[in-house]
């Protein structure tokens, strides 16, 4: 009795491990696909076409890809620096006040034309007999008023309205710098890549997951379900015998407990699978009502567990997305660095423009004298000192190259060690696969062996119930086990950064 019910807590134990597992090992994401049979509704998938879809239809592979497309746009866009720039502007602008000038001196009108009227008393003095010398100068002193300060008196200068438009154009002739920071951004788009990789890997383990959860939870109800067939067949064989008084009425209670104690178990085990299946709908987008059906069960992985030597295993670790991502950062990193060293040298720049400009007291555009100028300039410019905050950077940018080293050296032995337990891991699944099996076949061997003890009289309903909970907990671990292995091989793969079966 005790070794009875020891034997329906472990069956119990392991039914819920199952449940657990289907509900907590598949995470929703969204997708969008159908496979439909051609003779009916029923939505059929295999692993493959799985992956499949949830590649192309999965939103978080959409928006890395859309990041990764976003990335080379800002690529390309950071070469328009390098081509000359050209903008046209206009400007116009009222004179509330105008601007008054002064200059010393500028209005002595005697002084500025005294060489001409030298010129004309000489010119009097031959052709007019009688003409004394000096007599015109004198004249036009008299007559000239006299300015006691004319530095005193300023002139207005311009216009009511002022015109200007015309276009303004250059570009960087020398500027190391900027040509640095073009390599950045290259680096930025390996880094979308890469991290648009991942997003895969990621998805691609998460199906993989959700796809072995269900087979997992049908084959667990396929063994609890047989479990159930065998106690009512038990019952009905006891009811029989014990209205033709061949068994006492305690066989009939016990055999009636049994039925009764699996079906709970049968029942949980079929909202396993249904919660399952709803899962993986879930994750491919499809719809909660659509009816789903996973092609295949777990005992078509068998080979899978002796193909080749678990000691040739590839467990290089150069294809990580983790670690190829710290590579790339550390690529960005290394850059930034070499750019900001650029800093510190001289940039040559050239520029032009060719404007028109006009200035007028009122809006007849048509009198307006439009006056058009240009210029084109080459300038050189040396930072020399600019507060220390260059080197600040610097020292900034090398320290976080020195942590992303950190970094990279703890990932490592991390991922080492991952490897290794999955490996391990696979191993001792393996094992715990050859110990399920063969304890199968002697769970059925037991089985036969207390029904012909049973129907012959020579054992007990006890043996008999004994026997079918050995035989169901040995196939319920027989399918764990390869559960377990197909399951940390996904793990190794998504740790090695593989892509497979797409």
């Amino acid at each position: 009795m005790e070794m009875n019910r020891k034997m329906k807590r472990q069956v119990g134990r392991s039914f819920l491990a199952l449940l657990i597992t289907a509900i907590c090992v598949l995470r929703p994401l969204v997708g969008l696909a159908e496979v439909k049979d051609n003779d009916s509704d029923l939505v059929v998938l295999t692993l493959a076409d799985a992956l499949r879809i949830g590649m192309s239809e999965n939103p978080t592979v959409k928006v890395a890809d859309k990041e990764v497309e976003k990335k080379r746009y800002a690529h390309k866009g950071a070469y328009a620096v390098l081509f000359p720039q050209l903008n046209f502007g206009a400007d116009y602008s009222r004179t509330l006040k105008k601007q008054v000038m002064y200059m010393d001196g500028a209005f002595d009108m005697t002084a500025m034309m005294m060489p001409t009227f030298n010129g004309i008393d000489k010119t009097f003095q031959g052709v007019s007999p009688g003409y004394q010398e000096g007599t015109l100068l004198q004249n036009i002193k008299e007559a000239t008023p006299v300015v006691e300060d004319s530095g005193n008196e300023g002139i207005s200068v311009g216009r009511d309205n002022n015109w200007s438009f015309g276009f303004t154009g250059g570009m960087p002739l020398v500027n190391v710098a900027l040509w640095k920071s073009l390599s950045i951004t290259a680096a930025d788009v390996e880094l979308a890549v890469e991290q648009a990789r991942s997003s895969r890997i990621e998805l691609a383990n998460q199906v993989k997951r959700a796809f072995y959860g269900v087979m997992l939870a049908k084959d667990s109800y396929k063994v609890l379900k047989e479990s159930l067939d065998h106690a009512k067949a038990n019952y009905d064989d006891v009811v029989r015998k014990y209205e033709q008084g061949l068994v006492a009425e305690y066989d009939k209670i016990r055999a009636d407990v049994a039925v009764r104690n699996v079906e709970p178990n049968v029942l949980q085990a079929e909202n396993a699978v249904v919660l399952a299946k709803w899962q993986l709908k879930v994750l491919l987008g499809l719809e909660l009502e659509l009816k789903v059906e996973c092609q295949g069960q777990l005992t078509d992985y068998e080979e899978g567990l002796f193909e080749g030597c678990l000691l040739a295993v590839d467990t290089s670790m150069e294809n990580n997305s983790s670690l190829r991502q710290l590579d790339k950062q550390g690529k960005m990193l290394r850059r930034t660095l070499s750019m900001q060293k650029a800093d510190f040298l001289p940039t040559l720049a050239l520029s032009g423009a060719y404007n028109w400009s006009a200035m007028n007291n009122d809006f007849k555009f048509k009198d307006y004298l439009w006056n058009p100028f240009s210029t084109v300039a080459v300038s050189l410019s040396f930072p020399l000192f600019q507060g220390g905050g260059r080197v600040q950077k610097l020292r900034q940018t090398r320290i976080s190259v020195q942590q992303l080293e950190i970094q990279r050296i703890n990932l490592v032995r991390n991922l080492a060690l991952a490897i290794k337990q999955y490996k391990d891991n696979m191993e001792t699944c393996v094992k715990r696969y050859q110990a399920a099996q063969h304890g199968v076949e002697q769970a059925e061997k037991g089985r036969v062996i207390a029904r012909k003890r049973y129907e012959t009289g020579a054992g007990a309903l006890l043996e008999l119930n004994d026997a079918e909970l050995a035989l169901t907990q040995a196939k319920l671990n027989f399918n764990q086990a390869i559960y377990d292995f197909v399951v940390t091989q996904a793990e190794l793969e998504k740790t090695r950064g593989v892509l497979s079966d797409l």
